[in-house]
């Protein structure tokens, strides 16, 4: 984070009124496993989007924020845009469309180990159409490359933008995972961002509700092992959310009743296992999450229904907040 500080210092200290402020808003964008939701934890410095192996988890719009003393960088991470095939998948890419032409920058997320595939070539597209907005081209996971191949990357990079009418605002290697370059992105990423006053309070890092957040942890615990069986046929409502009555104040706990909305009964032996014991464990890892995120005791009460093909059904799309 040495980078940063540096950075900030470099304004006259002589005159403090002259240091221009600059806040906005920026989204990564980039194929699934791009290293969107690594990227935006590294900038942050602590956890906030749900990062996994599986493409498609970041399902809510996840914001990170950075604060510095010259800027406050707001972070909003869109579900990834791909071809649609379901209602679902159509409702992400219009929240995706919709929330690319209202930030200030963004970020297009292309791994320096995998060639410019069509899937890349697909949102770039798209986001040749949306003039307005800079556009940065962040080439992630540079540990896993040697130097031939990053820069053959960035070529193919810089050619891409040009096949498609478009100048990249900045080419930027980094790696969230060695923590090298990342804070070079956001001082790449601060100047593109407006000038003004910060937006959040300092001590913010995300504005996502917690009842999303602790959702978000409860289905990843779930889909931890099971992920080939169920990709994303798993939905998570946290019905509600209440202190416990009768606890003295310095002992306080919160009740969380939770439902897993699967979409096939034949999946719900999958998901509470043999005696139970899958749901279990659930239960217990993400408590203990829950636990560290909101600072207090929770006892955890978890439930497993069927929503027949929720993902198709605009009715239950809705009830479960997409």
């Amino acid at each position: 984070m040495g980078a940063m500080s540096v950075r900030s210092q470099s304004t006259e200290p002589s005159e403090p009124s002259e240091a221009v402020h600059r806040a906005g808003f920026a989204c990564f964008v980039g194929r699934p496993n791009a290293g969107k939701s690594t990227l935006t934890n590294a900038l942050v410095g602590q956890k906030v989007a749900i990062t996994a192996n599986q493409p498609q988890t970041t399902r809510h719009t996840v914001r990170g924020i950075v604060h510095r003393e010259d800027a406050q960088l707001i972070l909003v991470d869109t579900p990834g845009l791909h071809k649609p095939r379901t209602l679902l998948g159509e409702r992400l890419n219009d929240v995706v469309r919709t929330t690319w032409a209202e930030v200030d920058v963004i970020g297009f997320c292309l791994p320096a180990n995998e060639k410019i595939g069509p899937g890349d070539r697909f949102i770039a597209k798209e986001l040749a159409g949306i003039r307005k907005t800079p556009k940065v081209a962040v080439v992630t996971k540079t540990d896993l490359v040697d130097s031939k191949t990053l820069a053959e990357q960035l070529i193919a990079i810089d050619q891409l933008g040009k096949e498609l009418g478009f100048e990249w605002a900045e080419i930027v290697p980094v790696s969230a995972v060695g923590d090298k370059q990342v804070g070079l992105l956001a001082d790449l990423l601060v100047p593109l961002l407006p000038e003004g006053p910060a937006l959040y309070p300092e001590g913010d890092l995300t504005d996502e509700p917690e009842q999303v957040m602790i959702a978000e942890l409860i289905r990843e615990a779930a889909l931890e092992g099971v992920r080939d069986e169920l990709p994303h046929s798993i939905a998570v409502v946290v019905e509600e959310m209440l202190p416990r009555e009768d606890r003295p104040a310095d002992k306080p706990l919160l009740d969380i009743h939770a439902n897993l909305f699967i979409e096939r009964p034949s999946q719900k032996g999958i998901i509470i296992g043999p005696k139970g014991r899958r749901l279990k464990e659930v239960g217990i890892k993400s408590r203990k999450q829950i636990e560290a995120l909101l600072g207090t005791p929770v006892f955890l009460d978890l439930h497993v229904k069927v929503a027949k093909d929720w993902q198709r059904d605009p009715k239950q799309l809705r009830r479960l907040g997409f």
